[in-house]
C-alpha cells in the first residue's frame, strides 16, 4: 500500500471545538460499571480523572459507519487507510477539577501526524492535544496517540510481552466479560465492534476474543489510585503494551514510590505487561 504522508499532514493543526454539559447519569453508570459504592452524584461534585471521557462523545449517523464500527475515515482526523487504528497512549496534566452540572468544552488540535516503518509494516502516528475547560477555566490538558498499521500476515508470531513488576502495594483483579465492555462502550458511546462483537473480532480481524478498551484499562488504573490513596493527583501518563482479551482475568497493580509518583500498570495472568502508566500526586 501506498501511503501519501504528505497529505495526511496537512491534517496538522486542524481544530475542532465541541460543547457539552458534565450531566450527573453517566457518572453514576460508570461508577456502577467500576463496582463503586458511590454516592449519587450532585450538583458540583468533582469528576473524577479522565471522567471526562464520559462526554463530548461521536455521534456520527449509522451511514457514516465504517465497516470496523468506527467513524469512516476523514473528516477531523485524516484519512489514514491502515486498517487497524489504536488508542496507543496518553498524557495529561489536572489543573482543576471539572464537576457535575457544569457547561464544558473542549478544543481538540491535531499536533503531528508521522510515519514510521515497523516490524509488520508502515505504522502512522497521530498526535491529537485536547483542552478542556469548564466554568472556571482550563482544567485539564490531554495528549492523545493514535497508532494505525496493517492487519498481521497469517500466522505472524506475537512480540515476545514484557514482564510486569514482580511486587505491588496494591492490587486488584478484573475479570473483563461482555457485559463490562459492553456497558463501558455503550457510555462511551464506542461502536468499535472489537470490544463487543466477538464474530467480528475474531473472524475479520484475528483476535482470539474481545478487546478490553484501552481507556478503560487507564480509567481502572486511576480508580486503583482512588481506592488506595487519597492524594490530589497532578499528572498522568500510560501506554499501551499489549491488547488485553476478555478471555481470562488481568489485575491493575501500583506501587507507590519517592517525589509523589505513583507505578501503576495492567498485567495478564501470565505476568504480561498490557499496559504501563505513572501518576504523580501531590
Amino acid at each position: 500500500m501506498t501511503i501519501d504522508i504528505a497529505h495526511l499532514q496537512s491534517w496538522t493543526g486542524r481544530q475542532e471545538v465541541l460543547d457539552d454539559t458534565a450531566t450527573a447519569f453517566p457518572v453514576a453508570a460508570l461508577s456502577a460499571t467500576l463496582d463503586r459504592d458511590d454516592p449519587p452524584p450532585q450538583p458540583g461534585d468533582a469528576l473524577a480523572p479522565l471522567w471526562h471521557w464520559l462526554y463530548f462523545l461521536p455521534v456520527a449517523r449509522q451511514s457514516e459507519l465504517g465497516p470496523d464500527g468506527h467513524p469512516k475515515r476523514g473528516g477531523f482526523l485524516p484519512p489514514v487507510a491502515l486498517p487497524r487504528r489504536m488508542w496507543a497512549g496518553g498524557r495529561f496534566e489536572f489543573l482543576q477539577p471539572l464537576r457535575v452540572g457544569e457547561a464544558i468544552t473542549r478544543t481538540s488540535t491535531i499536533k503531528d501526524v508521522s510515519m514510521k516503518q515497523g516490524r509488520t509494516g508502515p505504522l502512522i502516528f497521530v498526535l491529537v492535544r485536547h483542552e478542556i475547560a469548564g466554568a472556571n477555566g482550563l482544567a485539564l490538558t490531554e495528549e492523545h496517540d493514535i497508532v494505525y498499521r496493517d492487519a498481521p500476515a497469517p500466522g505472524e508470531a506475537a512480540p515476545a510481552p514484557l514482564q510486569a513488576p514482580a511486587d505491588s502495594a496494591w492490587r486488584r483483579d478484573i475479570v473483563p466479560d461482555d457485559v463490562l465492555l459492553f456497558r463501558y462502550s455503550a457510555l462511551t458511546f464506542n461502536g468499535h465492534r472489537i470490544h463487543y462483537d466477538r464474530r467480528y473480532v475474531t473472524t475479520e480481524e484475528g483476535y482470539p476474543g474481545l478487546i478490553v478498551h484501552g481507556p478503560l484499562l487507564a480509567t481502572l488504573l486511576l480508580d486503583l489510585l482512588r481506592r488506595n490513596s487519597g492524594a490530589t493527583l497532578k499528572s498522568f501518563k500510560f501506554r499501551a503494551l499489549a491488547p488485553t482479551f476478555d478471555t481470562t482475568p488481568f489485575a491493575v497493580c501500583g506501587q507507590p514510590g519517592a517525589d509523589g509518583r505513583v507505578a501503576l500498570w495492567a498485567q495478564h495472568a501470565t505476568g504480561a505487561l498490557a499496559m504501563q502508566a505513572e501518576a504523580v500526586v501531590a
